[in-house]
């Protein structure tokens, strides 16, 4: 195990979650000449599209367990069962997503407290981008299943493709080029919606040519596999929503400043964070892949070698927010003077300290992606469900709006509930608790059907 590998597998994994951001960043730029309306609808229209599809991508997080596993045990046959499996989830979510925009999203907008013009606009957007939502749940499942087997720049490329067509349609379809006519907001989701389409198919097109043959699909391992990736799932849902209750109830409660503050302090810190999950991830394909061999011994030096670096990176990024935060916060300050310079002020504050959030977070992310390798993904549930639930969501809540704390005691709950976090899955990792569990039932493998069937003939 070498630095090298290690930087070989992440670098690709940081350029394709980057391109996201991109994408957002895209997005909001060219419909805000369109009016606070577009803005609102566009912004918040993709932050629901992203929660209705976390869980779906959390479940596909566990194919890059299993693929690594049995790329480990030289099962590629197996390893590649797997990305098929990861396909039929994303279908049954496609059809999910259909039926959601026909009919929830305009009941579920229709509930809240938006204003008539962006709950059009919104209503819309969310219909016409839910029609992707299984193409972007292919791509997750592919890009697991090549992650699993050493494979993360094809992954990368196709992210790459999609960013590229999201920018050139959004100027096309949002402001209208030569016969196609101006669409707005609704350009702007079926731009995304066109592009994410266009990146799968080319993507599932690479795949099938390696082996343009169905596999027989075993009804046991994609059992297993759900069994073990909706508590990933789930995982990834409830801290979301925990986190995004904690913003609009909690933080929403201190004013529009703070609220735009943390947002912002957010944004910041989506795109600091993306190396350092980019590092976590390639660390648990590592690690899925050494257990597959079955040598666990190395999977300690393999966390040990992955944390090192993820906290080299955020202390780093920590140390900046210390350093500049005021420099930081001013992209994010463009309004009337009196406003802006009250976010710099409340914005460079959150984010100092965000810093001390940093090393609690690298630490998370590097050990719950080594747990998730390993399977322990249980564990990883309940942990986040009594931490997020039962200690930061009440905890804030009668700090900020009962005892009237502040900014500073809203931030601070973040920090404590990263640090909970990150010494309660770095305790279940030095357990070893994760040992004791078989991802892949040796009868699940290429080789242990093949043993099995040898049995039963004899």
């Amino acid at each position: 195990m070498s630095v090298g590998s290690l930087f070989t597998l992440a670098w690709p994994i940081i350029v394709s979650r980057s391109t996201q951001t991109v994408i957002g960043v895209s997005d909001a730029v060219l419909v805000a000449d369109l009016g606070s309306a577009a803005v609102a609808a566009t912004s918040a229209g993709a932050f629901n599209t992203f929660a209705l599809l976390m869980f779906p991508m959390g479940v596909m997080f566990i194919v890059s367990s299993f693929a690594s596993q049995l790329y480990g045990q030289r099962d590629l046959a197996g390893a590649r069962r797997y990305g098929f499996y990861g396909l039929v989830i994303a279908l049954a979510t496609q059809v999910l997503c259909m039926g959601v925009a026909a009919t929830v999203v305009p009941l579920l907008l229709g509930e809240l407290s938006y204003e008539p013009d962006v709950r059009q606009l919104m209503t819309v957007y969310l219909q016409v981008r839910l029609m992707c939502g299984g193409a972007a749940m292919g791509i997750e499942a592919l890009a697991n299943y090549y992650g699993g087997v050493g494979n993360t720049r094809l992954p990368m490329f196709a992210s790459l493709l999609a960013m590229v067509l999201n920018v050139v349609l959004n100027i096309a379809l949002i402001k209208g080029l030569g016969p196609i006519p101006a669409m707005g907001v609704t350009g702007s989701a079926l731009a995304s919606t066109l592009a994410t389409w266009v990146a799968f198919l080319w993507l599932f097109w690479v795949f099938w040519r390696e082996d343009p043959k169905l596999p027989r699909i075993e009804w046991k391992e994609l059992k297993r596999m759900l069994r073990f990736g909706m508590p990933s799932g789930f995982n990834w849902f409830f801290e979301f929503l925990a986190f995004n209750i904690f913003i609009n109830v909690v933080v929403a409660g201190l004013g529009t400043v703070a609220l735009a503050g943390l947002m912002s302090v957010f944004q910041i810190n989506s795109v600091s964070f993306m190396p350092a999950f980019g590092l976590a991830s390639a660390g648990a394909i590592l690690v899925g892949q050494s257990i597959g061999a079955n040598d666990k011994d190395a999977v300690p030096r393999i966390v040990r070698l992955t944390l090192r670096w993820t906290l080299l990176w955020q202390g780093a990024v920590g140390v900046s927010y210390l350093l500049i935060p005021r420099l930081l916060m001013k992209p994010f300050a463009q309004g009337e003077a009196h406003d802006a310079a009250a976010l710099v002020d409340v914005g460079a504050r959150m984010l100092m300290l965000s810093a001390a959030w940093q090393l609690f977070d690298a630490t998370c992310n590097t050990v719950a992606e080594a747990l998730r390798a390993a399977g322990d993904t249980a564990f990883t549930l309940k942990a986040r469900l009594v931490l997020a639930w039962g200690v930061f969501f009440p905890g804030s809540w009668v700090t900020v709006r009962m005892l009237g704390g502040t900014d500073v005691h809203a931030v601070l709950w973040v920090v404590g509930y990263l640090a909970l976090l990150a010494a309660v899955l770095w305790l279940r990792f030095r357990s070893g608790k994760w040992r004791e569990l078989e991802l892949v039932e040796p009868k699940l493998t290429s080789e242990g059907a093949a043993q099995t069937d040898h049995s039963a003939a004899a």
